[in-house]
């Protein structure tokens, strides 16, 4: 599922780019224009982070953050103050009650998308990517379903498995063991892992070049 950011935002069109660009991130934005409608908002689902404007037409950001803090339910809710004001005092005030970044208008789609992850990171809340593109093959995770072009490559469960850690680690090593141990889970011989790698690149066909034997450690992907 996508991680969602709630959006509080008096001023439409910065919000509708917001959103946009959230969005093409991967993640789901909800948007509230008014504090009393994010105040309504956060009563009905919890967002994952809250991008808040200061100065809202209603009530402002900082009388918003406090109904976080002392709601019990969300009191741990990660939160970037967005702002027009670069006054010192403000900032300030933001951190004192919990704000965990502070954007500063006028700021770049980039460095927003970069605060937003940064502090997902920092809260455990990293979207992780669902689909992959590995050459001519498209992967999707959730639907545990690999296809080159309209055809289906027929992976085993297990095959598919030992794909996932692959692409979950691309570029990096991963080892027969974490495969056994953290993949299989089950008591196997490293020689069983072996086997289901040859097969997997196999059924891979011109993307099986991709699945390189790390020599006395395990295995890695990259194309």
């Amino acid at each position: 599922m996508s991680l969602k950011v709630l959006v509080v935002e008096d001023d439409r069109d910065l919000a509708e780019l917001i959103a946009y660009n959230l969005r093409k991130e991967g993640y789901e934005p909800v948007v509230c224009l008014r504090g009393r409608e994010a105040i309504n908002s956060l009563s009905s689902e919890k967002p994952d982070l809250v991008l808040l404007d200061v100065m809202l037409p209603d009530y402002d950001g900082f009388r918003i953050a406090q109904h976080l803090r002392d709601n019990p339910a969300l009191k741990e809710l990660p939160v970037i103050f967005i702002t027009a004001r670069d006054l010192e005092q403000d900032k300030l005030k933001g951190f004192s009650l919990g704000a965990d970044d502070y954007i500063t208008k006028p700021f770049s789609v980039r460095e927003m998308l970069a605060r937003v992850k940064a502090v997902m990171r920092r809260a455990g809340k990293e979207r992780k990517q669902s689909s992959f593109k590995l050459g001519s093959l498209e992967i999707d995770l959730e639907k545990k379903e690999v296809k080159r072009g309209e055809e289906i490559v027929d992976l085993t469960p297990t095959e598919f498995l030992i794909l996932s850690a692959l692409l979950e680690n691309y570029g990096k090593p991963v080892s027969r063991e974490y495969l056994i141990e953290r993949v299989l889970k089950r008591d196997v011989y490293d020689r069983t892992v072996d086997v289901h790698i040859k097969k997997l690149r196999e059924k891979l066909g011109e993307e099986g070049r991709a699945v390189h034997t790390v020599r006395g450690f395990g295995y890695k992907l990259s194309l």
